[in-house]
């Protein structure tokens, strides 16, 4: 019996990090910036600019408010534009990046928050420029803070990709759905499960290790 299960989760497994990790990298290339804006431009930061803050954070705030399972179906035409196709997993992947983004952004923004302002003050007074208080003081202070973040980030993304099985995401979650739920084959159910716990236990140790050796305190 785990013979015949084992290369159904091998190919599952694959596609699920597949998702995963696309998504994450884009994600990131995305989120990571806005994040930074929404810091530095609320009030009393270097870049202070409310009406820009109010209107990026509303629109991020809207976003994350949907849940993920709609957010999948709103955007099937959005997601058959861009990639060909509404099923599949790089077509799981348009929406995993589009719930990823704003979640990063907020989670960046929280990290950016505690770095202590005095460290800003004392660039400023030195004549940094923003983009120097940014690239030299904001960003590496609160990295331990922001990969910890990313990879509370990346464990959701797991469990999104997941959900992505039941509209033919592919992955654990389409794994577990067609072959253990719709074929009564719990032991595929609990497999899945398995995989699903090692990944996230995995993911989690990694970001943590990383997240310690980038800390400097």
């Amino acid at each position: 019996m785990f013979a015949e299960i084992l290369p159904l989760l091998s190919k599952a497994l694959g596609e699920t990090i597949y998702m995963v990790v696309v998504s994450m990298a884009i994600a990131t290339a995305i989120g990571l910036p806005l994040g930074v804006l929404l810091h530095t431009t609320a009030k009393g930061q270097i870049l202070e600019n409310v009406a820009i803050n109010q209107t990026v954070g509303s629109v991020v705030n809207a976003v994350r408010s949907i849940p993920f399972i709609i957010l999948m179906v709103a955007i099937i035409p959005l997601t058959r534009f861009i990639v060909g196709s509404a099923i599949g997993t790089t077509a799981a992947i348009v929406p995993l990046v589009i719930a990823s983004i704003p979640f990063i952004g907020r989670q960046v923004e929280t990290s950016l928050k505690e770095v202590p302002s005095g460290l800003v003050e004392a660039a400023q007074a030195m004549g940094a420029t923003p983009f120097q208080i940014i690239s030299k003081v904001l960003l590496p202070e609160a990295m331990p803070g922001i990969v910890s973040q990313l990879t509370t980030v990346i464990i959701a993304l797991v469990g999104e990709s997941a959900m992505a099985g039941a509209i033919g995401g592919g992955g654990l979650g389409d794994l577990a759905i067609r072959y253990g739920y719709q074929r009564f084959r719990p032991e595929v159910m609990i497999a899945t499960v398995v995989v699903l716990i090692v990944l996230v236990q995995a993911v989690q140790f990694a970001g943590n290790t990383l997240a310690k050796r980038l800390d400097k305190r």
